[in-house]
């Protein structure tokens, strides 16, 4: 056989494995994708309950409600068209509060509930660290430039 066609016999093989590869990638991983949903999404099709899915929007006004047990927390999620209830168990972010928006990673309960097992909060693009809140917008400045 040729090198001309002893190369091209390894490149096909080469391409042939990482097709291979790939797929059984994607195979392996098909029951661990976590799809993104706001609560109009869930409103219109929602996801079968118990499906890992992640919930993002806004965190609504006044509704925030803890239990009893001082862990658990009842709120309400919305996006402007359509709203969903949400109850976590766990310590919440610090950035974490009415009015901003949140990432809940967890299932929809058969009650249409979504049961958060995680809580990602988001802050806009004025948020500022507590430790810089205090300085200066100079001081401030230069903290972030020696940290650079």
């Amino acid at each position: 056989m040729k090198p001309k066609h002893q190369r091209l016999v390894l490149l096909v093989i080469a391409l042939a494995v990482l097709i291979g590869a790939g797929l059984l990638a994607a195979w392996a991983l098909r029951n661990q994708a976590s799809y993104f949903y706001v609560p109009s999404d869930i409103a219109s099709d929602p996801p079968e309950t118990g499906r890992a899915i992640r919930l993002g929007g806004m965190v609504q006004q006044g509704s925030i409600q803890r239990e009893a047990d001082g862990v658990t927390m009842n709120f309400t999620v919305g996006d402007g068209a359509a709203t969903v209830p949400v109850r976590f168990t766990g310590i919440a972010p610090d950035l974490f509060v009415e009015g901003s928006g949140v990432v809940a990673e967890g299932s929809l309960g058969p009650d249409g509930t979504f049961v958060a097992t995680n809580l990602l909060a988001k802050h806009d693009e004025n948020y500022m660290p507590r430790e810089l809140q205090e300085m200066s917008d100079a001081q401030a400045k230069q903290v972030v430039a020696e940290a650079e």
